[in-house]
């Protein structure tokens, strides 16, 4: 066999993007993590320096003058910034989440109008699913669209919407007819200066307080009915096929921050004298390191192979999106528990980011479907013989 064919290895584009995004979170990211988290406000920092170097929203196509990455470089760009800062990697995931409905059924002149404007900076993307009574049972929402001549009149409440107020533009899901339940979802671009758009008050949240969450309030909004996104009642279908790709993102956002608090660990380990030694000396200690390193590698694995199935869209996507999304998620709540536990009272401090990392791992056990509704997802696909079979 030969010798020169890299299996299960990143290739060089692949490892040249994370040392560059690296470089960037050490410089412009990191920073200003703690600073951000106590004063809950939007990384513009970090914002800034993804914006310069073109990972804002990596995904974009290169057609639509975007950097075109694929999925697995788009996984790596938003892992090494969580690494640094959750709320930072909000950026570059949240714009590719938001943007993913027109990129995967939007008109021609849809991609090149919004996909453009993401990928020139001209404002971010944000997805509007859920509503105040309309979490993980989407089907029951109560947004409303009615047809009226060459317009769209949308009327509704969107809770829990990321980077709400910031982006500039939303992919907001409403009902066009409620006799047709998932059928009658339709898909639609809106835009902040939208005339009956607002905002509500920023959500106080137990992390990712860098990463503003609102309610989206559309009153009576008109839009073009050139700005639906696919046909009409295809919207809900384009929702959960742009879930499938995205979930890939927060397991990366989970491998970032479980890989960041291990190094934390790590260090402070080696550094840490009792008893007359280091630590890390202590196999007890030793072992809580060697399962964490062991299910953060696992996590990442997992991640990655399940941003290949992205990129390919393979027919086990679904599956291999779930899971990697649930396993890393736990796994970054267990990792980010445990860096705590290592440094022991300091942990609890503010004076180290551990306690910050753990309560920003929290979210992504949470968001994009909850793990329960992940294990849901991959027992339907177990059950109808769609996992791949390796």
């Amino acid at each position: 066999m030969s010798n020169d064919f890299p299996l299960y290895d990143l290739s060089e584009e692949h490892r040249a993007v994370r040392e560059a995004v690296r470089a960037i979170c050490d410089a412009k990211v990191a920073p200003y993590a703690s600073e951000v988290d106590e004063q809950a406000r939007f990384p513009q920092e970090a914002a800034d320096a993804l914006l310069a170097a073109d990972f804002h929203a990596p995904h974009v196509p290169e057609e639509y003058g975007g950097a075109g990455a694929d999925a697995l470089a788009t996984v790596i760009v938003i892992e090494e910034v969580a690494r640094a800062d959750v709320s930072a990697s909000l950026i570059p995931a949240v714009n590719k989440l938001g943007s993913l409905p027109v990129q995967i059924a939007g008109s021609e002149e849809l991609k090149k109008q919004y996909l453009g404007a993401l990928a020139r900076g001209e404002g971010g993307f944000s997805y509007c699913l859920s509503e105040p009574e309309a979490g993980s049972d989407a089907v029951s929402m109560r947004t409303r669209a009615v047809r009226e001549g060459d317009e769209w009149v949308l009327d509704g409440v969107k809770r829990w919407i990321t980077n709400a107020g910031v982006s500039e533009y939303y992919t907001v899901l409403a009902v066009t007819d409620a006799d047709k339940r998932s059928k009658g979802i339709s898909a639609f671009v809106v835009e902040k200066s939208d005339p009956g758009v607002s905002f509500g008050a920023p959500e106080k949240k137990l992390g990712i307080k860098g990463s503003p969450t609102r309610e989206v309030y559309l009153d009576k909004v008109r839009i073009p009915a050139d700005r639906m996104i696919g046909a009409e009642g295809t919207g809900f279908a384009t929702a959960m096929k742009t879930l499938d790709h995205t979930r890939v993102t927060i397991a990366a956002q989970a491998v970032g921050v479980a890989q960041g608090a291990l190094d934390h660990a790590l260090a402070y380990a080696q550094e840490r004298q009792q008893f007359g030694k280091p630590i890390s000396d202590f196999q007890g200690l030793q072992f809580m390191l060697a399962d964490m390193g062991m299910k953060v590698e696992a996590a990442r694995q997992m991640t990655y192979a399940a941003a290949g199935r992205s990129e390919r869209g393979d027919s086990d996507l679904t599956f291999f999106g779930a899971a990697a999304k649930c396993f890393a998620s736990d796994v970054a709540m267990e990792v980010t528990t445990n860096a705590v536990q290592v440094l022991g009272g300091y942990g609890y401090t503010r004076d180290y980011p551990l306690e910050r990392m753990m309560r920003d791992a929290k979210i992504t056990q949470i968001y994009e479907g909850t793990n329960q509704v992940q294990r849901i997802v991959m027992a339907r696909q177990l059950l109808a013989g769609v996992q791949s079979r390796l």
